[in-house]
């Protein structure tokens, strides 16, 4: 074999160092290329709750003592939150009522929820139904415009005329001046009097307005 393709003993000893450095450089520049630096500061946060969620908006209605609940999931559903409550009557569900007598009612609307009411409204029914009231009934029939309502919540006045221009008013005329927040509950006072100028023709009949309480948020 000819001797300009071997390699000394004596190359052999120097080329190692010089590999051996070169790896070293070649490790060197990897790190910088992972890490970016050889040290430094570093501090970092990891927020590791973040989340958001919504609130409830119910509705209860109570009478004065309590003994009667009805609420906007009584249908079995917050989707719907609207229910039906037949249990409380406003207007007293007096049949013995004479002129000039007066039936109060005292009931109170809470917030049940989570989530605080932005409004609070009381929309009547667009029509007051007179109906018979038993079996011997007078010939009237205008007892709408006869029986008078006054609606109170604690000094505020929300209402005052007959059942026939409470039925006959706006919704937006009794946006209530406070909407309740989470917990919090609103008095009401019903007052409705049979007029003192009602005559025989007014006996043996009943009047009646349906009314929706609302809250938005």
């Amino acid at each position: 074999m000819s001797n300009q393709h071997r390699i000394s003993p004596l190359k052999r000893l120097r080329f190692a160092p010089v590999a051996l450095l070169a790896g070293i450089f070649a490790a060197v520049l990897l790190s910088l290329s992972l890490t970016g630096t050889l040290s430094g500061f570093a501090a970092s946060i990891t927020n590791s709750s973040n989340s958001a969620g919504s609130g409830t908006l119910i509705m209860q209605e109570q009478n004065a003592g309590a003994t009667v609940t009805c609420n906007s999931t009584d249908n079995g559903s917050v989707s719907t939150n609207s229910a039906t409550c037949a249990t409380i009557n406003k207007f007293g569900g007096s049949t013995t009522m004479t002129p000039g007598n007066t039936v109060n009612t005292a009931i109170s609307i809470k917030n049940t929820g989570t989530a605080t009411a932005s409004t609070f409204t009381l929309a009547p029914g667009t029509t007051c139904t007179q109906s018979a009231n038993g079996t011997a009934n007078g010939t009237a029939t205008d007892l709408c415009a006869k029986m008078n309502l006054v609606i109170t919540s604690g000094a505020t006045t929300v209402f005052s005329g007959t059942l026939a221009s409470f039925a006959a008013a706006p919704a937006s005329a009794f946006t209530m001046p406070t909407a309740p927040a989470a917990g919090a509950s609103v008095p009401f006072n019903f007052a409705v009097t049979l007029n003192s100028s009602a005559g025989n023709t007014y006996q043996g009949l009943a009047a009646s307005v349906p009314m929706t309480w609302t809250f938005t948020a």
